[in-house]
């Protein structure tokens, strides 16, 4: 497979970066699009639809190409792969929950493919990450290889989106299925926040709405702990919220995920978390993370390359959070995860992450950075 990345602000920009990548030969089929700029959007695929290349989309906020990072741009990711190994499907949530329609995906794929594997992802603002991969295993079988993220929006946290040549939709899911007896897709994601203090119990939750945490209103636990008072319910100030505090989930038997609160609701003091928190499950707050995360991110993807030496093209998922609690280190983190394969890569700073983990599940995070890495067989 041949992956080649491409960036520019306007579809000007993309139009000649395209043109140019083109030159000697290289016919893409699949764009992966990570956009920033909304008024951009359709005059894009038009574009690439026009030159017969799948779009596999999702709304951003900053993005990144080979090490980059790219504020209010597009930045995307051109595979030449043989359209006999892939399908994309588009689901919205007209046609069932979230669960429901990443399990409709499933089956599509197990109709298509004897051994599926999956890049998802997701708009919609109040998304349950752990249904769409509930909803695919349930299809296709514990141990299914998904990666992907949920789309963002620049951190207004007004409206995110997923797009393919002819539909867009704002809750929905969207697919590339692989043939992983073709392509093979790996990864891993890595988190760092370090947990502290004693373990608390979510006394009252309904899958990602969590309404009291050791029998306190989950907005009063956090805006206590957080050092915040008279907590609003207005986008940037909730982001805030999301960006310095954090929990991690407990589970038994299974690696531990962090959850990332998204919204607030001061009516009933419940917070919207971007992944399930059980009722009855323990979680413990975490600390910020500083530069030790990156060397520790950096340690695992150098530590992973011994096991898969080669890619052919690299797909990132980081957290948002994560770009603005590591500050600059962010971008030694990308561009240093970038330079130990030296593939071209593009990936955005998203509201949630779907990755491998050491136990070899595939789990929903939060604050992670999440790196899939596509390779022909």
């Amino acid at each position: 497979m041949k992956a080649k990345s491409i960036k520019g602000k306007t579809t000007e920009d993309i139009t000649a970066a395209l043109e140019k990548s083109m030159l000697d030969g290289f016919r893409p089929t699949v764009a992966v699009v990570f956009i920033a700029n909304d008024n951009e959007q359709k005059s894009i695929v038009k574009l690439l639809s026009e030159e017969k290349i799948d779009v596999f989309g999702a709304s951003t906020g900053d993005n990144f190409v080979d090490g980059e990072i790219e504020s209010h741009a597009t930045v995307i990711l051109l595979l030449d792969i043989d359209p006999a190994f892939f399908q994309l499907v588009i689901k919205g949530t007209e046609e069932g929950d979230t669960r429901e329609i990443a399990e409709q995906i499933g089956k599509a794929a197990l109709n298509k493919f004897k051994k599926p594997a999956f890049l998802v992802v997701s708009g919609g603002l109040t998304v349950d990450g752990d249904e769409i991969i509930e909803g695919i295993e349930n299809a296709c079988g514990k141990g299914t290889t998904i990666f992907g993220g949920l789309a963002a929006d620049s951190l207004k946290m007004e409206r995110t989106y997923v797009f393919t040549n002819d539909k867009l939709s704002d809750s929905g899911l969207l697919a590339l299925i692989l043939d992983e007896d073709k392509i093979s897709l790996n990864g891993m994601a890595v988190g760092g926040w370090k947990p502290m203090g004693m373990d608390r119990v979510i006394t009252k939750s309904d899958g990602n709405v969590v309404y009291t945490i050791d029998n306190e209103p989950a907005l009063d636990f956090i805006s206590r702990y957080a050092g915040m008072k008279d907590i609003e319910t207005n986008n940037a100030l909730n982001f805030l919220i999301s960006s310095n505090f954090q929990l991690q989930l407990k589970r038994e038997n299974k690696h531990p995920v962090m959850r990332t609160p998204m919204q607030a609701n001061t009516e009933d003091r419940s917070i919207v978390f971007a992944g399930s928190l059980p009722e009855g499950s323990k979680v413990r707050l975490c600390l910020l993370p500083g530069f030790e995360v990156v060397e520790e991110a950096l340690n695992k993807f150098a530590e992973y390359k011994s096991e898969l030496v080669e890619a052919d093209a690299l797909i990132m998922f980081s957290c948002a959070g994560r770009q603005l609690t590591l500050g600059p280190y962010v971008s030694e983190e990308i561009d240093g995860i970038k330079n130990i394969w030296n593939s071209p890569m593009a990936g955005f700073f998203c509201y949630g992450e779907i990755g491998r983990v050491v136990s070899n599940q595939h789990e929903f995070h939060n604050m992670t950075c999440s790196l899939a890495m596509l390779k022909e067989k």
